[in-house]
């Protein structure tokens, strides 16, 4: 398999989208009381945002899930 090099912007940038996947994936799961649902802090996605605009990944989602596929593959 291919391996990547990102640079450190793209490496942020996925990191920070995988950071706000977990943080979605437990919003989903909801609280475990079964209160009200969770919402993902603002903070969490202006973090991806502008990892994804400082990557220069903006519109560009493609290019963007291949990096992502390339430096974190599924098993």
């Amino acid at each position: 398999m291919p391996t990547a090099v990102l640079t450190d912007r793209e490496r942020t940038a996925v990191q920070a989208y995988l950071r706000l996947l977990q943080t979605v994936r437990a919003a989903f799961d909801g609280p475990p009381d079964g209160g009200g649902p969770v919402l993902v802090p603002p903070l969490v996605l202006a973090e991806a945002e502008q990892a994804m605009a400082d990557a220069g990944l903006v519109g560009n989602e493609d290019a963007f899930f291949r990096l992502l596929h390339t430096w974190c593959p599924r098993p």
